[in-house]
């Protein structure tokens, strides 16, 4: 049989942390973001900052499972965790007085998940 799944090990590793992190903290934020990482990487989400701006406000929280772009303006300062960031997103995100975290530090940093947007 064929292993399914991600064969990238750092991907699988994070799934596993974000479903013990789940259990433990019982926060189903983490689990419904491991399921949209264990997608297939052709279906996973790209997100545009000019759709993190249309859709949060200023000090929001949001996790992208997937990859943020740089397309479009970002007005207000917002805490993005992401599995990856364009270089354009990242400058953006900066100037905006925001901040780019990986997935794994915001588990760390808020373990319980609250505040936090999943876009999808």
């Amino acid at each position: 049989m064929r292993r399914t799944g991600s064969t990238n090990i750092i991907i699988r590793r994070l799934i596993r942390s974000l479903i013990k992190a789940s259990r433990t903290h019982d926060a189903p934020i983490w689990r419904a973001v491991a399921e949209e990482l264990s997608r297939p990487r052709r279906r996973r989400v790209a997100v545009n900052v000019s759709r993190i701006n249309r859709y949060t406000e200023e000090g929001d929280t949001v996790v992208v499972p997937g990859k943020v772009l740089g397309a479009g303006i970002l007005r207000h300062p917002v805490v993005i965790a992401a599995l990856s960031f364009s270089q354009k997103a990242l400058e953006k995100i900066e100037t905006a007085g925001g901040k780019a975290l990986s997935i794994q530090e915001l588990v760390e940093s808020n373990p319980k998940g609250r505040n936090v947007k999943i876009m999808v």
